[in-house]
């Protein structure tokens, strides 16, 4: 097993993860500083793949008091408020970060201000953007200052576990599978920055990219971390349908398009979203989503069984000229989305759930951080969509300014020393990872399948007592047979079944946690809709739901009140009815 040494280590190589990387060495440019990536540095993950927009407060006319109450209410009052005080506050910094320093080139009106186009779920338009395609302006600014700097690169390492240290004083690091060569790297660091996105890989529409599989949750739950309002799992309403024989199914189509006036049909050609919201098409995704998921349920569904949407009265060359990105793509599946109709599906898109952290990005283990997606808290029961982003590169910031406060400037010794790795720790984690080798081979793929249509059917959009109870049997059932599947081939390098095996472990585990969730939360909020419980409830009592790891290994869950430490239910910041904004908003 290879060791190696670094003051700060970075897990995943997104807005957040890259952004650490830069800020810490703003910070100290001395400090040594790794990222380690699943893919390859800015090919993977999902902030590239990001097409809407980077919700921030910059019109006069707008404020960090709206886009903070947007926030809060879209997240029905679950979000932990002074994180998401800083989400609001921190974008604006960060984007002119992203357009004067890292040189982003987002779209502009004919004054030279920022173009902020309409997102759902928002009382100002708000979202600033690169046409559909700003994920990968972002990504690719991020990466020529990255490639500029003295930047350990690991990449195609997947992350197995945190490491412990051997006297329980911390993290001492991470351990890596180098997916190249199938040998493991142990990563001894200062500070451990958990980045590796979300990703709710496990429903049978998916917008994420391939290589995510929930593996940072699932190896912060499994060194005892506590996960928050993991029941909450957003379905982007507008996911491609282009069958079942490509893997363009699931991609998202923007929420710029039902912004700008797109219209949603269902198979009979009749516009339906009026009949569930009176926001129509610009709804929330977690009520469009579930509109949806009704006309299909209802029968009332496109050639393959979705809905459409349709751009077509807003002027072809209008559309594609504004959503140039999207237009080839759908042309690409043989859809017209300038001038005719997308069939289009509800799709799993984000996790507003994950690992509980504090305002500066630390967690319960010193010498581990997380930001991004990983975490929970900032969006309660629903993202707006064009927060995502914000919360990666907000967060990312912060995260790299800590740790490198953390670590200290006086090398070589710095403050933090190296930890020992827990050895027992390091061995039982090779031993997971090797397990498969040592069985009769079996059928990864069919598996993943029988995952995919058991989280749709019982744990998807719309959730019941019975499907939830369901789905949990179904998941130990999925556990038991992946512990009893083995592999045909013996050779660890690139050896993709391996980690197809590594992925289905972590995403029956997160599964688990996110049914268990669901099973607990007997309301309805946000993108959790219980069918048993459509009832929101009393908002004063909020509780959020955190899982930890039970000591027989099944999830063990709690439900915490929620602290309405800036404003509670029926206060509004934008009356001037509450006190000034946390103590963060002036640090």
């Amino acid at each position: 097993m290879e060791q190696l040494d670094t003051d700060i280590l970075i897990l995943g190589a997104g807005g957040a993860g890259l952004f650490a990387a830069l800020h810490a060495l703003q910070a100290n440019p001395e400090l040594d500083v790794t990222v380690a990536v699943k893919g390859l540095m800015g090919k993977c993950g999902c902030t590239r793949m990001v097409q809407g927009g980077y919700n921030v407060a910059l019109d006069p006319r707008d404020s960090l008091e709206r886009h903070f109450m947007d926030t809060i209410v879209g997240g029905k009052w679950l979000p932990r408020q002074d994180l998401a005080w800083r989400l609001v506050e921190g974008a604006v910094e960060r984007v002119r970060e992203l357009e004067n320093e890292l040189g982003c080139f987002f779209d502009r009106n004919p004054d030279g201000s920022l173009h902020q186009k309409a997102f759902a779920g928002q009382s100002f338009d708000r979202t600033v953007h690169k046409g559909d395609l700003t994920g990968i302006e972002i990504i690719n600014r991020l990466m020529e200052q990255v490639w500029a700097r003295n930047v350990r690169r690991l990449e195609e390492h997947r992350a197995i576990a945190l490491v412990p240290a051997a006297d329980g004083s911390g993290l001492a690091g991470a351990l890596l599978i180098d997916m190249r060569t199938g040998g493991y790297r142990l990563v001894r660091a200062r500070a451990t920055l958990l980045a590796t996105g979300g990703g709710p890989t496990m429903y049978l529409y998916h917008t994420p990219s391939g290589d995510k599989a929930c593996d940072g949750m699932a190896m912060a739950l499994r060194l005892g971390l506590p996960l928050r309002d993991m029941e909450m799992v957003q379905f982007h309403p507008t996911g491609l349908l282009a069958g079942t024989d490509t893997r363009m199914t699931g991609t998202v189509l923007e929420e710029g398009l039902r912004g700008a006036g797109g219209w949603l049909l269902n198979g009979d050609g009749r516009r339906f979203m009026t009949d569930y919201d009176r926001a129509g098409e610009r709804a929330t995704r977690d009520v469009v989503s579930r509109a949806i998921y009704a006309e299909m349920r209802a029968g009332r569904t496109t050639p393959m069984g979705g809905a459409w949407i349709e751009m077509r009265h807003l002027g072809p060359e209008s559309v594609a000229k504004r959503f140039k990105g999207m237009v080839e793509r759908c042309r690409d599946c043989g859809f017209d989305l300038a001038g005719g109709r997308v069939e289009v599906v509800p799709t799993a898109h984000y996790m507003m759930g994950g690992v509980e952290f504090e305002i500066d990005t630390s967690t319960a283990i010193p010498g581990l951080f997380a930001a991004g997606e990983d975490c929970g808290g900032v969006h309660g029961a629903n993202r707006l969509g064009g927060n995502g982003v914000a919360n990666s590169t907000v967060f990312g910031g912060i995260a790299g300014e800590t740790m490198a406060a953390f670590v200290g400037r006086d090398a070589p010794r710095r403050n933090t020393p190296l930890r020992d790795p827990d050895r027992a720790a390091v061995d039982a984690a090779v031993a997971r990872a090797e397990a498969p080798f040592a069985l009769v081979a079996g059928d990864l793929g069919a598996l993943r399948e029988r995952l995919w249509k058991l989280m749709w059917d019982e744990v998807g959009i719309l959730r019941t007592d019975a499907g939830l109870r369901r789905g949990l049997a179904g998941l130990a059932e999925l556990r038991a047979e992946l512990h009893r599947t083995g592999l045909a081939d013996g050779d660890r390098a690139f050896n993709l079944t391996w980690h197809d095996w590594l992925n289905l472990e972590s995403q029956i585990a997160i599964s688990e946690v996110i049914a268990t969730a669901a099973l607990a939360r007997r309301d309805s909020r946000g993108a959790h809709f219980r069918e048993d419980f459509p009832e929101t409830g009393d908002l004063e009592t909020t509780a959020y739901t955190r899982v930890t790891l039970g000591g027989d290994g099944a999830p063990a869950l709690a439900m915490v009140p929620v602290e309405f430490s800036v404003v509670k239910p029926g206060e509004s910041l934008i009356d001037g009815d509450v006190g000034a904004p946390p103590a963060s908003a002036a640090e």
